[in-house]
């Protein structure tokens, strides 16, 4: 229960940034549209409730500033049509370049597209706008991260296999989609059932708690569950440990939540697949310096969005496990060890 009451009140504190973070500017909050020769940059995230985002953001806004630009912070806090009416607010702004985190990778076509139009460079950063023909897409390989999960669970309950649970992220995320592909690529052919299958609409994690619940009145005997994230993994281990199921029942995740890596260390989680933010908010930062000065990017690579063809660059996500957390995380200075290996 303890464990328990932490996840709450991390959860509480995290809302509490996310609807602190809804207006922020690096620029004082001015809300008149720019009059220097500055470079501008507005920021769409989906929200702060993932603890990620904070570090994506932190990161970003700090690279860019670091180079003089000003950059302007929205968070839509979940909602499609506020993340389509800040971005309008960004385009009115005449902002040079907008980085959006797509809360719904279908419905910002219309928007991103009035964007280019008015001569606006934009990225679509970690998921994947769809039919939007943005300038670039950064983001990690979204099915790697599936496999990984797929093959750290299928290692672990060996030749004889074993039932599982699949709580995946939404299908309006390009990505949980990805990531779903590729776990279901690492499990096939082998001993392992998948129970029961759901996802979490909007990333919503409390839907993953109740999800557990559902699956574990139906199908009892589980040895495994597949997480879309570490938010959702959070929930699902509190279900578990009210079960009396922790550490008994497999966990993975994504994201290297602090708690994640703390259950890690526990043995009450598996793996989780990390993904350098530090690495791709720079990346995402110096480009749209880059793309706002006309300057050519350097990426090779290229994905189809569903109706263009645009430039991706595709960054290699890793699989943290007890067995090497201390040389990625503790010693890659994303959490310290005092943090990690906290009880």
């Amino acid at each position: 229960m303890k464990l328990k009451g932490l996840a709450i009140v991390s959860l509480v504190m995290l809302s509490l940034l996310a609807g602190g973070c809804a207006e922020a500017t690096s620029n004082g909050g001015k809300k008149e549209k720019k009059d220097d020769d500055r470079i501008h940059i507005g920021m769409s995230f989906d929200s702060f409730v993932i603890e990620r985002w904070i570090t994506d953001r932190n990161v970003f806004v700090s690279t860019a500033e670091g180079a003089g630009a000003v950059v302007n912070v929205q968070s839509a806090n979940g909602d499609v049509e506020t993340q389509i009416d800040q971005i309008r607010y960004l385009i009115d702004q005449e902002v040079d370049v907008i980085v959006v985190v797509p809360i719904d990778c279908g419905s910002l076509s219309d928007v991103l597209l009035e964007a280019k139009e008015k001569g606006i460079k934009v990225i679509s950063y970690d998921r994947l706008a769809l039919d939007s023909n943005v300038d670039l897409y950064i983001s990690f390989d979204n099915e790697e991260v599936g496999r990984l999960m797929g093959d750290a669970i299928k290692e672990e309950l060996g030749p004889e296999g074993g039932g599982i649970y699949m709580i995946c992220g939404p299908d309006t995320d390009a990505n949980a989609v990805e990531v779903e592909k590729g776990f279901s690529k690492a499990v096939e052919n082998s001993n392992i059932t998948v129970l029961y299958k759901t996802r979490c609409k909007n990333w919503n994690a409390m839907e993953g708690y109740e999800a557990v619940k559902t699956a574990l009145e139906n199908y009892p005997e589980v040895d495994a569950i597949m997480c879309g994230n570490d938010d959702i993994a959070t929930q699902v281990f509190m279900d578990l440990s009210e079960n009396r199921l922790a550490g008994k029942v497999l966990i993975t995740g994504q994201d290297c939540d602090l708690m994640a890596c703390q259950r890690i260390v526990q043995g009450t989680q598996l793996v989780s697949v990390y993904k350098s933010f530090e690495t791709e908010a720079k990346a995402a930062a110096e480009n749209a310096i880059r793309l706002a000065k006309g300057e050519d990017i350097n990426v090779d690579s290229e994905i189809f969005d569903g109706k263009y063809t645009v430039k991706y660059l595709e960054l290699e996500p890793l699989a943290v496990t007890a067995d090497n957390i201390d040389s990625i995380i503790v010693d890659g200075g994303v959490h310290t060890e005092e943090e990690v290996y906290s009880r």
